[in-house]
């Protein structure tokens, strides 16, 4: 019978010890530099989204107001409410531009001009005709337009808002 031999303190081997953690400061200068020019256009890009976001605080309201609106279509009573707000809706939103202080004088052919050439894309034949409809058309005139075509005049009032250009 063979009996295994008993270990020897000779046969140990040392364990390896755990490598020291790296360090996640930059070794040179240069990573520095670059860290510090990543952080400077972080905070330059940061600021100024936070500072358009800031400028467009009349759309953000505006298109806020213009759901409200939308809403209300449905209710009977409140459908010609909505209908005449929507050209003094559209007047404040012009208003409220930070390029626009001459906007308040602006009527009839003036007015719609404005409202075409900051619309981003070519706005539908009857838009002006529309707006100057609901803005001074009698009630029962109003209440004589298809629903179709209200919708059309705010949808497209929703487009105004949120795309014109705005001179800075």
């Amino acid at each position: 019978m063979s009996t295994a031999a008993a270990p020897s303190i000779d046969q140990l081997k040392e364990l390896a010890l755990p490598v020291p953690p790296y360090s996640y400061l930059p070794q040179t200068w240069g990573w520095l530099v670059l860290l510090l020019v990543v952080l400077a256009l972080a905070l330059v890009c940061g600021f100024l989204k936070w500072r358009r976001w800031q400028r467009d605080r009349y759309r953000r309201e505006a298109l806020a107001r213009l759901d409200t609106l939308v809403g209300v279509l449905d209710d009977d009573e409140r459908r010609l409410e909505a209908m005449r707000e929507l050209p003094e809706l559209l007047k404040r939103v012009a208003l409220s531009m930070p390029d626009a202080p001459a906007v308040a004088r602006l009527g009839g052919q003036e007015w719609q001009r404005f409202l075409a050439v900051r619309a981003p894309a070519p706005l539908p034949e009857g838009f002006a005709a529309g707006l100057f409809i609901v803005a001074y058309a009698p009630d029962a005139r109003l209440l004589a337009i298809p629903d179709a075509n209200v919708r059309s005049l705010f949808a497209t009032s929703r487009h105004w808002i949120e795309a014109h250009h705005v001179a800075v």
